[in-house]
């Protein structure tokens, strides 16, 4: 079997995992057009020749409440996925993020003997150090796109190879954030605000209700402002205000034509960084969610923007922190030519150069096919 013949079995549990894995497999096709892929995914993966076993739509899922709550359906879902594995026989599996579920299948199948890739890292250095051992004992190969897990890992005794941040890789053109502004008949001249308010569902219901109250409150002191929502596919938000813009054909040119963003803690916060656009960051879980996390987690910030920085640059409201009227009296001053809002963004290059330069994906692809 020559290498171009290979079959990968991928998974990606999440909707930034599924546009990553999109990404990774039309590299991977490009340098090897006749590789195979089967495996989870969304329908970036799918639109990329994946044949498709279970959706993100139905893993995706945050919080120790809500993963017991669908355990049963999630441990179905383990026992379809080796079984598959074991029938298939892939060449590889190519494990991206989502680590409850990836480091259990890579411990399940690790007696088939298939050799297994695990691109973006489990955030080990944030909580639950131990599963260092797991990747060590179960996973071959591991790519990771965040500046400081290499030094990390490297105190652990596991050697990782740093391809920089798939961010790095997203330009906007004029053109895009035009038609952005065309399809919402917004106006230049007044700030504009863009909610993003998460992903799952589970923190869209948290999330949305303060998101509103907050809006409100800044109206008041900005009232010519400007509301985009940027929507993710397979959520619903209830009410959604007239006045609010709803964005789903081209978020990232929406966070880029936006003055500020007042976003759910997590990779899109990160994107604002990259874009150049202020934001403010929230989260909330369930109360027994928070507890446990305050217990374990080890790093300071919530923020990746903060953490890659190594301080605060970017503003957090976490829980009971996440109050309307604090957050609204945080977003002002970044609608506009502040001493805030110019402080931020010099924090925002600091970031970007950190991230590596573009060619993320093709530098990932050969790591791998020097693996088949």
């Amino acid at each position: 079997m020559t290498r171009s013949s290979k079959k990968i079995f991928i998974v990606a549990g999440e909707t930034s995992g599924d546009i990553h894995g999109a990404k990774l497999m039309e590299a991977l096709k490009q340098q090897s057009p006749e590789i195979q892929f089967m495996g989870h995914g969304g329908d970036l993966m799918k639109a990329q020749g994946l044949h498709l076993l279970e959706h993100v739509d139905t893993l995706s899922m945050m919080g120790f409440s809500e993963v017991i709550k669908h355990l049963p359906y999630m441990t179905r879902v383990m026992k379809n996925t080796v079984s598959a594995i074991e029938t298939e026989r892939p060449d590889r599996i190519i494990l991206i993020d989502y680590p409850g579920f990836n480091l259990r299948l890579a411990k399940r199948i690790s007696k088939l003997g298939i050799p297994v890739t695990y691109f973006i890292l489990p955030q080990v250095w944030a909580w639950k150090e131990k599963r260092v051992n797991v990747l060590r004992q179960f996973v071959d190969q591991y790519i990771s796109i965040f500046p400081f897990e290499h030094d990390w890992f490297k105190k652990r005794n596991l050697t990782i190879d740093y391809v920089g941040h798939p961010f790095v890789e997203r330009t906007i053109t004029h053109d895009q954030v035009m038609d952005f502004y065309n399809r919402h008949n917004l106006s230049e001249e007044h700030p504009r605000l863009i909610l993003l308010p998460g992903s799952r569902q589970q923190e869209i219901d948290r999330h949305w209700p303060i998101f509103m109250q907050t809006v409100h409150e800044v109206r008041i002191s900005v009232p010519e402002l400007q509301v985009i929502l940027g929507k993710a596919p397979g959520v619903e938000l209830n009410p959604i205000p007239d006045f609010i813009h709803v964005e789903t054909v081209d978020i990232p040119a929406a966070i880029q034509g936006s003055t500020a963003a007042l976003a759910s803690s997590g990779t899109v916060t990160l994107e604002a960084a990259v874009l150049d656009t202020p934001v403010a960051v929230c989260y909330k879980l369930s109360a027994m969610s928070w507890f446990l996390l305050k217990r374990f987690v080890k790093v300071p910030f919530a923020s990746m923007a903060n953490l890659i920085a190594g301080q605060k640059i970017v503003p957090e409201y976490l829980q009971n922190a996440m109050r309307p009227h604090e957050i609204a009296a945080e977003l002002i001053p970044l609608l506009s030519h502040t001493a805030q809002r110019k402080k931020m963004l010099l924090g925002f290059e600091t970031i970007r150069r950190s991230l590596g330069a573009p060619g993320v994906y093709n530098r990932a692809t050969t790591l791998i096919l020097n693996r088949l």
